[in-house]
């Protein structure tokens, strides 16, 4: 029986030959899930200023870190809080990690939620747009990447465009933060989960 020969690139080799690339990946992952834990006792402390402005079956669900390998094959880790997935019905703020990409922030609806509260978010968007957050535009409301089929610049989208948006069953605002600014990711996740929270108080 003849084995198959497998041929491996230069570096290829040298990446699976040196192991303190995994343990230093390991340990990257490690303090940034120690990120997103600090980031939740944050974000509870805003969520508890603002109790009585979101539904109560919203704040019945505590926080969740997921972690994976293979999000279009790259890690990711990701904070949900507020948390509630019921079929059709969706409220999440998501904070993600993706490896190589991005920080960002994500305000989730679908469902009942969205029909609740799109007319004041879509009233203020003109607030988001000056903080460069994005709208989701896609058919898909499982999408996480920020390719311009997935989201737009809030300020571009166009008054035929919202008038679409708020006909889909579902609402994303997201924004996301350069990997570059890692050291600062901590004051600037909270500083847009705050503002996502805020929508909530109009």
């Amino acid at each position: 029986m003849t084995g198959t020969k497998i041929q491996f690139s230069k570096q290829e080799l040298e990446l699976f030959s040196d192991s303190a690339l995994i343990l230093t990946k390991n340990s990257i992952l490690e303090k940034l899930q120690q990120l997103l834990g600090e980031l939740q006792l944050r974000q509870k402390a805003i969520i508890e200023k603002s109790i009585a402005l979101l539904p109560e079956e919203v704040l019945n669900t505590s926080a969740k870190i997921s972690k994976g390998e293979n999000y279009k094959g790259l890690p990711w880790l990701m904070l949900d809080y507020p948390r509630y997935f019921v079929q059709e019905n969706i409220f999440a703020i998501r904070t993600m990690f993706w490896w190589g990409n991005f920080f960002s922030t994500t305000l989730h609806l679908s469902g009942r939620f969205k029909a609740q509260f799109q007319d004041q978010i879509f009233s203020s968007l003109k607030e988001l747009a000056k903080h460069n957050f994005l709208i989701c535009k896609s058919e898909s409301q499982w999408h996480h990447s920020f390719e311009d089929d997935n989201y737009q610049l809030i300020h571009d989208i166009t008054k035929k465009e919202t008038l679409q948006l708020k006909v889909k069953p579902f609402l994303k605002l997201a924004k996301k933060i350069p990997l570059q600014h890692s050291e600062e990711a901590a004051l600037l996740l909270t500083g847009d989960y705050k503002m996502l929270v805020n929508l909530f108080r109009l």
